[in-house]
């Protein structure tokens, strides 16, 4: 039976997503150990150089010659806005914030993506889009808002990093699906620029320590899985997906997902209202996969 596009892009994203997941916990844990930057930078490196490894696997690397210097520019640029200046945000907020309410809040990029596609590649922002979108940013706001009692100025600062990091990665999908770059040529280009702007400013704003016993295996765990296998699936599900919303949606589980994670891991506690917001999300995202009679997927 052959496989379908849209079946090859869920199938992607189901991929990224059961990654992601595991990342809030185990950031979690490494950065109570190593600063945010020295964090990001080292998995940032073992990202590039599994990227880089699969651009010679594949026989990709004969693709690095037909670029232009603008191209990588460009390709560079996109890593700085979409995966430094995001994941640095990421990395902050995890320190007030908890890994399950860092989790959810940063799952408002889904929207952002929409949004940007909506403005950028003109994609049709239909009234079920709309609904769903709504509905799914509804729980969201739920548990972020309710899910804890703590107000003070640490924990508004890192949502507001979350807020912004969630823009930045929206919108980088967004103009990468645009200049439509080879997934496997745009990370290694990506993951090697976030690598070089950490080495360049993480020492200079903050002390970098040895990284000691596992934290080795939280850093790699981020760079080899979270980072790049899961970037790529990412990147993959967004190129063969006819609807970017529906894509995005999906990416609504996650946040789910990860609360459990931290719950077992982390010993955080689930609140009534992630509960309440689950049937929100969960609902949305069903809402966005009802086809109506004259869609086909």
């Amino acid at each position: 039976m052959k496989i379908t596009e849209t079946k090859k892009s869920i199938l992607f994203a189901i991929a990224s997503i059961a990654i992601w997941s595991t990342l809030s916990t185990v950031a979690k844990l490494v950065l109570n150990d190593l600063p945010d930057l020295e964090t990001l930078g080292i998995s940032s490196a073992f990202a590039f150089l599994f990227m880089l490894a699969a651009l010679f696997i594949t026989g990709k690397y004969k693709m690095l010659k037909t670029f232009s210097v603008k191209q990588y520019a460009e390709m560079a640029g996109l890593g700085f806005l979409g995966l430094f200046v995001y994941s640095a945000l990421y990395y902050y907020a995890l320190g007030p914030l908890t890994a399950g309410e860092a989790c959810i809040l940063n799952y408002l990029w889904p929207m952002m993506l929409v949004l940007f596609s909506c403005i950028l590649l003109k994609e049709k922002l239909t009234l079920k889009k709309a609904a769903a979108l709504l509905c799914s940013f509804a729980g969201v706001m739920l548990i972020s808002f309710g899910g804890s009692s703590e107000k003070g100025a640490a924990r508004w600062i890192g949502m507001a990093a979350c807020i912004i990091a969630a823009a930045c990665y929206g919108l980088y999908c967004v103009l990468g699906k645009k200049r439509d770059f080879d997934q496997t040529v745009l990370l290694t280009v990506v993951w090697f620029t976030v690598t070089v702007c950490c080495c360049v400013l993480g020492p200079l704003i903050e002390t970098w320590t040895p990284v000691k016993g596992m934290r080795w295996i939280g850093l790699l765990w981020l760079g080899v899985f979270v980072n790049a296998a899961a970037y790529l699936t990412w990147g993959l599900a967004l190129q063969k997906a006819k609807s970017t919303a529906l894509v995005a949606n999906l990416a609504y589980i996650v946040p789910f997902l990860s609360l459990l994670l931290s719950a077992a891991v982390l010993k955080e506690k689930i609140t009534l209202a992630a509960a309440a917001a689950l049937v929100l999300i969960v609902g949305g995202i069903l809402l966005q996969g009802i086809k109506s009679k004259n869609e086909a997927i």
